[in-house]
């Protein structure tokens, strides 16, 4: 701090200032029946915040809960005017924007992320630059990262103290204090780091076998960094990580989809604060969203020399723990790798509602409901901004409009995870301050800087996963193909920017919303039909549909070949065409109030005009079915293949917007030359 808002802060005290506040906070905990405490503040619902923030007169329509939250627990606590002046810069620099979103920030998202991509061989070049936009601030060094991660572990500290201690006995111990582990590879080259890794794991279990609280655990350690795991486009390697097999060290095939906690090692320490050890931790960190579409979050590591981190990262971005020396502090070393041998299913970041084993679990009377009728469904999960419409009220607003051909509305609701509604703020994170992070300042002036309207990623992956499943039975779940643009990587989805080389800085206290929606309509692709002529039958289909809809009022924004569903089986009861995803979809007296030039869509199928920057209109989604067909016709051949990478046309996924727009129009300005396509 500098000298100048030192004398600014001893000659405006606050003293008494906030008492008020205080009162008015602690009345409301009485009315709720809550203890004053600053733990319950992320409790309190927006009618109460509401009636707080107009009892000491501060205009609600200025102020986001969630970014003033860490400021609010400070002013409870009666913290110094230095730490209370600095937070309410935070507050005030992080809440605008987005303290009430515009609606043209809300419904016409600018960021162009990894799941806009489609029938691409996904190469490193190409992708690197989408994520690390996608991927927004990654902050490091967060206060309580461990305990909120490691904290209801049941005994861990317990149990890890007994394993430690027995890595400390005997003539030649394996741990000695001042010194670190005694047989710690010298160099940290990748290959003695993996084989002493493993050695660690298997003793740290053996000497954990004798110890009666332990938990059973057939988790193993994955040491095959030559080798591409199964489940990605493009080839990806795997540095380390934890799975669900206690034989992961042989040379057995490995899927991402068996990938519980990813790790990156690097052999110099300084790696540690580069921020392409992070990314690289994050590109692994992608494929394991795509293979899991239950996971909320994930959990991972980097190891740089004898320097860890853990990371955590969700549909919002990525934080991380302090670094420390696994030389130097051995009991946390221990304590972390049983850690992830121990953990549940829900604590490696699992969605706890989804039992694969017993749908009756899924949706409680719901799905007891639809049990006895034999029926079957899919389930659409995504992580929403909490300023944006629930998609499943126009998802039922669409239904009792009998709007033709499109997925018939069943349910919808916020996910609820341990009694409360699913976010990434408080139950991912468990209300961690991200504003005491180390990098904080930097991060933040970064996303001030930026230009554009926030964004939201890792999206890491998309940030909706597609469920059906039939009640009785199991989960029935699609395959990922390399035409998949439903990635789980993150809620506003499939989106661009203005400027593909400009970077694009998320505020710190963005927040995602877990919300369902429950479809009664399944099928195929249109590109998996059986016949030109079938497909051709169900496109016109879907035209009808969206067509259907746009009179009830409602636009779509976001045509393209995933959306696009047909059914072709005799004893399915689904429609014969129909399409899904409301994600981008709005009203349209809303658009034009809005005035929103915003790009939507996937970007190889947005109408040219959107592409130059036009108001989004019902005559761009017309235009967009003519590239579904036009991008078939190119990419697939036999329903039974995957969508064949075409390199001319894999560049409609990078390459700037308005080169794409040129190149569109000049392909369809002449007959002659489209037809020598």
């Amino acid at each position: 701090m500098n000298f100048s808002r030192t004398q600014i802060i001893q000659s405006n005290p606050i003293g008494t200032g906030l008492d008020n506040f205080r009162d008015e906070f602690k009345t409301t905990c009485q009315k709720l029946g809550l203890p004053p405490s600053t733990e319950i503040l992320s409790e309190i619902n927006a009618q109460d915040y509401s009636h707080i923030l107009t009892r000491n007169n501060i205009d609600q329509e200025q102020v986001d809960a969630n970014c003033i939250i860490p400021l609010l627990r400070d002013v409870v606590n009666e913290e110094p005017d230095e730490i209370l002046y600095a937070k309410t810069y935070v507050a005030v620099t992080e809440s605008t924007p987005p303290p009430r979103l515009q609606a043209h920030i809300l419904h016409t998202p600018y960021t162009y992320n990894t799941s806009s991509v489609v029938d691409s061989s996904e190469q490193r070049q190409n992708m690197d630059d989408l994520l690390k936009e996608e991927m927004g601030p990654l902050y490091i060094d967060v206060p309580g990262f461990y305990e909120a991660f490691y904290g209801k572990i049941s005994r861990l500290e317990e149990n890890a103290g007994a394993v430690f201690q027995k890595c400390k006995e005997g003539d030649v111990p394996l741990y000695r204090e001042g010194t670190g582990w005694s047989n710690w590879p010298k160099g940290a080259q990748e290959m003695d780091v993996l084989k002493w890794f493993s050695e660690q794991v298997q003793l740290f279990r053996n000497f954990a076998e004798g110890l009666i609280s332990a938990p059973a655990t057939s988790r193993g350690l994955l040491t095959q960094p030559s080798k591409a795991l199964k489940g990605s486009t493009a080839e990806r390697k795997l540095d380390i990580g934890f799975v669900e097999n206690l034989n992961a060290g042989r040379n057995a095939p490995y899927q991402w989809s068996q990938v519980l906690v990813p790790g990156e090692l690097k052999s110099n320490p300084a790696s540690d604060m580069a921020t392409q050890t992070w990314l690289d931790l994050a590109r692994y960190v992608r494929e394991v969203l795509i293979a899991q579409d239950t996971r909320r979050f994930v959990l991972g590591f980097t190891l740089c020399g004898a320097t860890m981190r853990l990371w955590e990262f969700d549909r919002v971005g990525g934080i991380a723990s302090a670094s420390f020396d696994i030389n130097k502090d051995g009991a946390r070393f221990v304590s972390l790798v049983l850690g992830f041998l121990w953990m549940d299913k829900e604590q490696l970041g699992f969605d706890p509602t989804i039992v694969e084993s017993n749908c009756r679990q899924l949706a409680g009377k719901l799905i007891e409901k639809a049990m006895s009728l034999r029926l079957l469904f899919v389930i659409k999960d995504s992580w929403q901004y909490p300023e944006c419409d629930q998609k499943g009220e126009l998802l039922r607003e669409a239904t009792e409009k009998e709007v033709k051909n499109m997925a018939r509305y069943y349910h919808h609701e916020t996910v609820q995870v341990g009694g409360i509604g699913d976010d990434v703020q408080t139950n991912v994170r468990g209300g961690l301050d991200i504003s005491k992070a180390v990098n904080f300042l930097s991060q933040s002036q970064k996303a001030e800087s930026s230009t554009l309207p926030p964004t939201t990623p890792v999206e890491l992956g998309s940030t909706e996963r597609d469920r059906s499943f039939k009640v009785a039975s199991s989960i029935k779940r699609s395959k990922r193909t390399s035409s998949s643009i439903n990635l789980p990587i993150p809620p506003r989805k499939r989106t661009i920017s203005i400027s593909p080389t400009k970077k694009t800085i998320r505020p710190a206290f963005l927040n995602r919303v877990h919300r369902r929606v429950i479809v009664s309509d399944y099928g195929k692709p249109i590109y998996r039909a059986s016949s030109r002529a079938a497909m051709l039958g169900a496109l016109e289909g879907c035209i009808k549909g969206y067509q259907s809809l746009h009179q009830t009022g409602i636009l779509q924004r976001d045509i393209s070949i995933g959306n696009l569903m047909m059914n072709e089986d005799l004893v399915n009861p689904s429609q014969p065409a129909f399409w899904i995803d409301l994600d981008l979809t709005i009203h349209t007296q809303r658009e034009r109030s809005s005035g929103a030039h915003g790009k939507t869509g996937t970007r190889a199928f947005m109408a040219i005009g959107v592409l130059f920057g036009e108001t989004h209109l019902a005559i761009h989604d017309y235009e967009s079915f003519f590239w579904v067909l036009f991008w078939i016709y190119i990419h697939y051949n036999d329903p039974k293949e995957s969508g064949r990478v075409v390199p001319m046309f894999e560049k409609w996924n990078y390459m700037n917007t308005g080169e794409l727009a040129l190149m569109k129009s000049g392909m369809v300005v002449d007959e002659g030359v489209f037809w020598h396509i």
